[in-house]
């Protein structure tokens, strides 16, 4: 072999080493999957359900590794610094723009590629027993004559607090804050007559609402959820208020295109497998796929409200 040959070679050898992965190679290797959360925790159960299901749609197996921390935005930054090829992917929900607007963290979701949006928790706003309202409506005028007398459960700087003043900028109202860690705990407040109000979910809710404890006035879904029926949505009384956990999948910034839309095709075909549905909903979630344009659109979307209300938001 001739000098000449012998370093054309290492350069033909080199290139395709460092060649970046495309729709024909791709994935030719397990896919990490960071999760910026707590094992157990609904986030951690619900993407771990899109791990162990998206091997017959991918190809390749999806190990989590938990990295939790901080909001979640522990685990964001590590994945944040993760080549972009593919290999690499980690799960945002609402909780990454609010962190990011309240200065919790100066990572935002537009860091990243959003492939696809997978689950969606539709959020309630859940009333106590009063003699003052029993229907969204009755809320409404209730509320609009009583300025800043309404208490609110949510918690403070986070999801919840960003859905109650979503509420709050759409109909003219003002509520009275009172700040719990969790959902279960603002439930149990509003049961024992402490609240009057709050953001809560089916799971969380519901046994309650059988029992006539509380009442849901209002869900946030796009359309009426099956397992409420009864209970009109925001666009119905008016507003086209999206009130959501979502969990949504994304890559560092910068992955090819088709790398992109490789994985997004397997998850949009994972999104319809019955068994991966029943599953999802068995904790407490409803699948919600969409695609990386719909899913950028409500992220985008949805970071131009929580700005609107980022002086209500800040800690």
């Amino acid at each position: 072999m001739t000098f000449r040959s012998g370093l054309a070679a290492l350069f033909t050898a080199a290139s395709l080493i460092a060649a970046p992965a495309t729709a024909d190679t791709y994935p030719e290797r397990a896919v990490e999957f960071i999760v910026p959360w707590s094992p157990g925790g609904g986030s951690d159960t619900l993407m771990r359900l899109v791990a162990n299901n998206v091997q017959p749609f991918l190809g390749v197996e999806m190990p989590v590794i938990n990295m939790p921390g901080v909001g979640g935005t522990v685990g964001l930054r590590e994945a944040s610094r993760r080549a972009a090829d593919g290999y690499t992917i980690s799960q945002v929900h609402e909780g990454l723009l609010v962190a990011t607007e309240t200065g919790i963290t100066d990572l935002a979701w537009d860091d990243f590629d959003p492939i696809a949006l997978m689950t969606a928790s539709p959020q309630y706003l859940v009333a106590g027993k009063s003699d003052n309202y029993s229907n969204f409506e009755e809320f409404v005028t209730y509320a609009k004559a009583h300025p800043g007398e309404i208490s609110m459960g949510v918690t403070l700087a986070g999801v919840p607090h960003l859905h109650a003043a979503m509420i709050e900028q759409a109909f003219g109202l003002e509520f009275k804050y009172v700040g719990y860690e969790g959902t279960g705990e603002r439930v149990r407040a509003l049961v024992g007559g402490n609240l009057d109000v709050a953001i809560g979910d089916i799971s969380s809710s519901k046994q309650f609402v059988d029992n006539g404890d509380l009442t849901f006035l209002a869900v946030g879904a796009t359309d009426r959820v099956d397992a409420a029926p009864d209970v009109p949505t925001f666009k119905e009384l008016g507003q086209d208020l999206e009130l959501n956990v979502t969990r949504g999948i994304v890559m560092p910034k910068g992955a090819p295109q088709e790398v992109r839309d490789t994985l997004e095709a397997a998850l949009q075909e994972m999104a319809q497998d019955p068994t991966y549905i029943e599953q999802t909903n068995n904790a407490g979630a409803d699948v919600g796929f969409r695609g990386q344009e719909d899913y950028r659109a409500y992220l985008s979307k949805l970071d131009e409200t929580v700005k609107s209300l980022s002086s209500v938001l800040a800690p």
